[in-house]
């Protein structure tokens, strides 16, 4: 028998089925901020602008200070879930694994016949589901490089690693500061839809931060 594409389509459109069912099902009743792991802690919902550290006289500090303060941004679930220590990703505030399980893939954007965008679109996306009420979206949804996986690491460990361009894709630090204070991606951080807290202050307020963090010397807290 000739395959048609008529039943790929429909092989397709059972995966887009599946995935969002599968992860409809395993969060109805779930609370998202229930903590079932011991590392995941409750994220500050402020955020100090860059101009509130101006009264720290020595430089090296105040970059520390700066940088400590964006740690609110780049520790919260909503970075977090996209940069962890495997190619799986993890969901919520208490970082549980995806459901369904997926894989980064050779791009981080998903295994071959089921990428992320099976689900995860170009924007949020509203369900009519009683346990999620939105599916995440933006443009080029997926996973942070392998080299970039924050889960399990120090604010200190994590600073050497966005400064390193061995493990950063090869950015400069005014490039760090583009793609923290610029890309969509990043920005979804604050617009995550209905169900899921919002990392601390603004967009604009955390690339003030990376901005006055380089221009104090691009300094790591210890540890």
């Amino acid at each position: 028998m000739i395959d048609t594409p008529a039943p790929r389509c429909r092989t397709l459109i059972r995966l887009a089925i599946i995935c969002f069912l599968a992860t409809a099902a395993a969060l109805i009743g779930f609370d998202p901020l229930r903590s079932d792991r011991a590392d995941a802690q409750p994220s500050p919902k402020s955020l100090q602008d860059s101009a509130s550290f101006a009264s720290i006289a020595d430089a090296n500090q105040r970059s520390i200070a700066l940088f400590a303060e964006a740690g609110k941004v780049l520790q919260h679930p909503r970075c977090m879930n996209c940069h962890p220590a495997t190619r799986r990703p993890t969901q919520a505030e208490n970082l549980h694994p995806h459901v369904p399980p997926m894989l980064a893939g050779d791009g981080g954007t998903g295994a071959p016949g089921l990428p992320c965008s099976t689900c995860h679109r170009q924007e949020n996306t509203a369900t009519l589901s009683a346990g999620i009420t939105t599916v995440p979206g933006a443009p080029h949804w997926g996973l942070a490089p392998a080299s970039m996986g924050w889960q399990g690491r120090t604010l200190g460990q994590i600073c050497e690693q966005i400064k390193d361009p061995g493990r950063n894709g090869g950015r400069s630090l005014a490039q760090i500061k583009s793609h923290m204070a610029e890309d969509h991606l990043v920005g979804w951080a604050w617009h995550p839809g209905d169900g899921r807290e919002p990392a601390p202050g603004t967009q604009a307020q955390f690339g003030g931060l990376i901005d006055a963090w380089i221009a104090t010397g691009a300094n790591c807290p210890s540890g």
